[in-house]
């Protein structure tokens, strides 16, 4: 069966003054739940922030790092989950169900992703 990558991203330089509700964590908690049981949910996980991170580049047969935040990035990958599902169809239903989550001041995109090979 299929593995797909879901990223989150989000507007790190403007979070919703609203946070992250106690009732978007426990509809976040039963979906998870029941991805899990259903046998979908290999992995999930939220990220830190980029002031918290390292880029490590390769170029001209060098290596450079960069330390967070990274200024020049709007949108940011802020968290993951990895499913198991029949088709790509699948994966994006559950994204679709992840995003209807979140109450209506939030603006999240999922990028889905098949995982090639392995």
């Amino acid at each position: 069966m299929p593995r797909y990558l879901t990223l989150i991203r989000v507007d790190e330089k403007n979070p919703p003054a609203e946070g992250i509700t106690p009732e978007l964590q426990e509809r976040m908690g039963a979906l998870m739940e029941e991805m899990t049981k259903a046998g979908v949910m290999l992995d999930t996980g939220g990220l830190a922030p980029t002031s918290e991170g390292t880029r490590v580049t390769w170029s001209g047969g060098k290596l450079s790092y960069t330390d967070g935040p990274f200024t020049e990035t709007k949108e940011v990958i802020g968290g993951y989950s990895l499913v198991q599902a029949k088709d790509k169809a699948e994966a994006i239903e559950w994204t679709k169900r992840f995003l209807h989550t979140h109450e209506d001041f939030w603006t999240v995109t999922a990028e889905v992703r098949e995982i090639v090979g392995g």
